[in-house]
This record gives C-alpha cells, structure tokens and sequence, in this order.
C-alpha cells in the first residue's frame, strides 16, 4: 500500500498500538513487524511475497552457509557469489529482460542474423531493486567478515521486509540494522514526536508540491512537439522540483515511520539543491544508494586509490550502472554516464568538491560565489535529468535542441505551472534557512517555536495545506524501480 492512501492511515495507528501495548517482547514485536510488512506490501499483489520471502530465505542461507564453512575460502567465496548471481537474476528477468532481449535482436539483426526470443510481459515487483541490494550487501558483509551471520530467521526477515523503508529505500546496511532489532526496544517519545513531525513535512513534499507539478509536467512532456522552447525549460525545472519531492518525501515518511517503532534509518538526502557541484550533490542526493555501489562496486575495483584514469573509469562504471538500476533504457544509463563524466571531471582537473561546513555557513545568504555554483549545479542535474523524465532519446533530443535554441529566451504565449512555481520557490527558502537540520521540522524548541501552541498551529497550516491543495494522487516516482 502507498503511504499517501487512506490504507495506510488505517493501517500505521493499528500496527503502531498493537507492536507497543500488546506484542510487548523484543522477540514477538519483531514477528509482529514480519506479518504487517508482508501485508502491507502483498497489498499491491501477494505473488510479490513469494520472490521477497525466496530472496530471505537464500540469503539467511548463505550466511549461516558462509559461517559454517568458516576457513575453507574458495567454498565461501562459491557460497556468495551463487547467492549474489541468484538473486541479480531475478532482478535481472524481472527489470531487465525485455531490455536486453530487445537490444540483442537489433544487434544480431543488423549482422544478419535472427532473435527468435520473445519478449514477456512482466508485472515489476514493487521495491525489488531496493530489498535485492540491501540482502546482496548482507551476503557480501558476513563474507568479508564485516558482520556475523544472523542465527535469528525472524529478525532477517524482518530486516528485509521492514515496512517503512522496503519499497524505495533508504537502503539499509545489516551492521546498522540487524542488532536494531536484537536488543529491546522502549517507547521514546521525543523521538516518536519527531518522527511524526518528518512524516508530516514529507506528506507535504510529496502531495502539496510533487503531485501538483506533475498534472503541468505531464501535459506539456504529452504534447512536447507543441510546446514553446521557454516552457520545455520550465517544465525541466519543475520536474527536478516534483523528483526532489516525490522521493524524499518518501524517504522523510519512511524514516519518520521507523522512529515511531524504535528504529534509527539512515538519511538518504541532505538538502542536495543546495550542492556547490556534482560530486556534492551525490553526497547528498539518494545517499544510500550511492554509498552501496561505493562499498560493493567502486572499492573493489580499486576506488580512488589508483592512477586517475582508472578512478575516472571506476566513477563512470559505477554511475552507469546506477543510471542503469533506475530502469531498463538506454537513457538511464545515458544519465548516469552523463554524472559519472562530469564526477571524472573533477578528478582530473583536482577540484575541490569537499567543504568543511554546509553552504552559507553561519550566513544569511551565501556569496555571490556560492550562489553561481549552486545554481550551475542545479542546471546540469535538471538537464541531464531530462533524460530520466524523456520517453525516448528522440524525446530527450528534441527537448536539448529546442532549450539550447535563442527561442528559449521569449515567454510569449504563457508560462506553464505559474500556480507551482511559488510554492518551489517557498521550499528552496524554507530549505535554506533550516539547512543544518536533520529535517524541516526538527524544532530545536527555541523562539516562538518552544510554545505548544505556536507548534500545534504549524502542524495545523501543514495539515490544512495537505488536505486543500492536493492534487490527482500520483503514485511515489521510485515505485518503479
């Protein structure tokens, strides 16, 4: 079930009294939180809990597999890499076959050859690139000796499943998680309020900004060989605006919702619009996913300590796979080569891209230095995001020739989504000024805030804003990968 649906608001309140007041034990609120993840995600379709329990089961087996054959290395090292391949082919034939399938017809076509393979229609689990990398990441840990391998299949289980963050992340490592559901968990308040307050501001990105700028994105994106160049550009903004908001909107949800059961997850964004150049923004933007490809991807090739070539390579390769990991197209991996080269550009040319403080430190306003380079920033990450958004490298194509044409420059005729473009605006600002904090509404209790009912009246235009400004409730983007 989506967390913006009204099974959902009668689903948490059910769960959250049931796993504090009635499944009081460590052991019985962990098998309480395998039952009500498995119904909260056998929502969409049941037959997804079938792949989800295989991919648990194989990989609780590889780490007591791993653990038992402790000494005899190459055994090991056959026990996890048949879990990884295993389970990468099922992800592989659920995203990826068609995509492949379809590219190596064209390819043996144009040698003169015949595909005679057919192509499936394959409903894509919900979540399954998010739950696969976090289970390959466990097996690859307890190989390396990282972690111990779990003895408890109750809490494996639930560390795959765990509702708050199984469909779109963040994607948690086991190290963080598995002893989370070890050790006893009591009710904390403090933290239960302020994860409430996170879950608020997420719903408010997510239905009074993302699902009100997608109705103007996807009319103009339906009839783009008829809009004006000025209005392709703002379309493009807007969209980095509705992704922005969409997945960490979800992601304030999911981690908000983890506080009210004990769990810490980890942040996956960190106010990326304010990123003075790419490789800071991949240090704020979808950090988990990020921090996987470095730890199980980027190091083992060699990382960064290697000549310079080599790190540009292993930068490019680890962005195209990632651009890769959000879908089966040609321009997703486009998209990820497009960052990966702009990263390697600063490993060349020895750029600082590491700053000792947040932009703007102990400032208003930043300098007009800062200023430009988050601006370029956000320009290169909106265009190259196009790519993300077109239906087509012909659409993505048609978009860049349009933009980059002096057409550009004249809003005659109108400008699309003007009722959005404020409350983008708004965001950026309130961003801005709460940029050192975890979320936006973490209230540290002073000024007019340290009053009950100064908070309560926040809480309240929250609200109201959520339930007189929704839009056509749009599904969360990342659902599809």
């Amino acid at each position: 079930m989506s967390f913006v649906s009204i099974q959902f608001l009668l689903f948490l309140p059910i769960v959250f009294l049931l796993y504090w007041f009635v499944f009081k034990p460590t052991k019985m609120q962990n098998i309480f939180i395998v039952l009500s993840s498995y119904v909260f995600y056998g929502w969409w379709d049941w037959r997804f809990l079938l792949l989800m329990a295989f991919t648990s089961i194989c990989c609780y087996a590889s780490g007591r597999a791993i653990e038992k054959f402790e000494g005899r290395n190459k055994l090991q090292r056959a026990i996890t890499a048949v879990n990884v391949i295993v389970n990468l082919a099922i992800l592989g034939v659920f995203k990826y076959y068609n995509f492949f399938v379809g590219n190596l017809d064209v390819l043996l076509s144009s040698m003169g050859f015949a595909l005679d393979w057919p192509t499936a229609n394959i409903i894509l689990p919900v979540g399954i690139s998010f739950y696969t990398f976090q289970a390959i990441g466990y097996s690859v840990d307890v190989y390396k000796k990282k972690i111990a391998a779990s003895h408890d299949i109750i809490d494996f289980f639930a560390f795959i499943s765990f509702f708050p963050q199984l469909v779109a992340g963040p994607i948690e490592r086991a190290s963080d998680m598995l002893p989370q559901f070890a050790r006893a968990r009591k009710f904390d308040y403090a933290s239960a309020v302020d994860g409430s307050r996170q879950m608020l501001w997420g719903m408010f990105k997510k239905v009074v900004i993302a699902d009100n700028c997608a109705p103007y994105i996807n009319t103009t994106w339906n009839n783009i060989d008829t809009t004006s160049s000025f209005n392709l550009m703002v379309v493009g903004f807007l969209f980095s605006f509705q992704v922005y908001c969409d997945f960490s909107g979800y992601c304030d949800i999911a981690v908000g919702c983890a506080k009210l059961f004990g769990f810490k997850l980890r942040a996956n964004f960190n106010y990326p619009y304010f990123s003075r150049n790419i490789p800071e923004f991949w240090r704020r933007w979808h950090i988990t996913l990020l921090a996987w490809f470095r730890e199980y991807v980027y190091f083992p090739l060699g990382g960064s300590r290697c000549s310079k070539l080599r790190c540009c390579f292993n930068t490019i390769f680890v962005f195209v796979l990632s651009g890769l990991w959000h879908g089966p197209d040609w321009s997703f991996v486009l998209y990820g080569c497009a960052h990966g080269l702009m990263c390697s550009f600063y490993v060349l040319t020895g750029i600082k891209t590491k700053y000792d403080h947040n932009v703007g430190w102990k400032r208003v306003l930043p300098s007009v230095k800062e200023l430009l380079m988050m601006l370029g920033t956000f320009t290169f990450v909106t265009l190259a995001r196009v790519m993300f958004r077109a239906q087509s490298l012909g659409e993505a194509w048609y978009y860049y020739k349009h933009v980059f044409s002096w057409s550009v420059f004249d809003p005659r005729g109108g400008v699309v989504g003007l009722k959005v473009i404020p409350l983008c605006i708004m965001l950026l600002v309130i961003e801005w000024i709460k940029r050192d904090n975890s979320h936006v509404l973490e209230l540290n209790g002073h000024g007019l805030m340290k009053h009950q009912w100064a908070r309560w009246t926040l809480y309240l235009v929250i609200v109201m804003a959520i339930v007189l400004m929704q839009a056509p409730q749009q599904d969360f983007i990342y659902f599809q990968f």
